[in-house]
């Protein structure tokens, strides 16, 4: 499925790389592992998970996000597709571990829930799901024009929704939760400390 064009292609045109600098620390992943990313953006948890396994698949909903994340080295072998995160276009049970990595939290509500439908219907049984947002833990939570509770639009029409640990567990409910934790650390602007957050989160579907 071909996805539409959305507010990050323009931003992605305009500023190219958006995500620079190291990946967040992955999990240990099988060499042979079939391995889902929803949402690769330009490449950067992407390259990654390439070292990691040879079975590596990765959607985004951007074409101007693949296009970069396809010029990174370690991606070249990986099948790469333009698609909604909410209409996967996989079959049922076909991924051993799927990647969102501040993917739902670009997206409303019900846009949410069917992300986290489609991502458990892609999971085999003993599969493992991995995920990481915002927290409402994080200095940017509350800014912008609230268009939801807890989710704020940039000026540049992409929101950003920022987690509770409950709300992720309730959101990937199907699933078993191994660990949900937020993650915490300081950011220093204009001579401030100032608190960043994450919710990280692993599930595995029972089989």
């Amino acid at each position: 499925m071909t996805a539409q064009p959305s507010p990050w292609d323009e931003d992605y045109r305009r500023r190219g790389n958006l995500w620079g600098g190291a990946p967040a620390p992955l999990p240990e992943i099988p060499a042979d592992a079939a391995v889902l990313e929803v949402g690769c953006g330009n490449g950067k948890t992407l390259e990654a998970l390439a070292r990691r396994s040879s079975r590596v698949t990765a959607v985004d909903i951007s074409p101007e996000a693949a296009a970069l994340a396809r010029r990174r080295p370690a991606t070249a072998e990986i099948g790469l597709a333009v698609a909604d995160a909410q209409h996967l276009p996989f079959r049922d049970e076909a991924f051993d571990a799927v990647f969102l990595v501040h993917v739902a939290g670009h997206l409303p509500a019900q846009g949410r829930k069917a992300v986290a439908s489609e991502a458990v219907r892609v999971l085999r049984p003993g599969g493992t799901l991995f995920f990481r947002s915002f927290s409402v833990e994080d200095m940017r939570a509350g800014k912008g024009t609230e268009t939801e509770p807890w989710t704020f639009r940039r000026g540049e029409g992409i929101i950003t929704h920022y987690f509770t640990e409950a709300e992720t567990a309730e959101l990937f409910a199907p699933l078993v939760a191994v660990s949900v934790r937020t993650h915490r650390w300081r950011m220093r602007v204009r001579g401030e400390d100032l608190p960043r957050a994450e919710v990280e989160a692993v599930f595995r579907r029972e089989g």
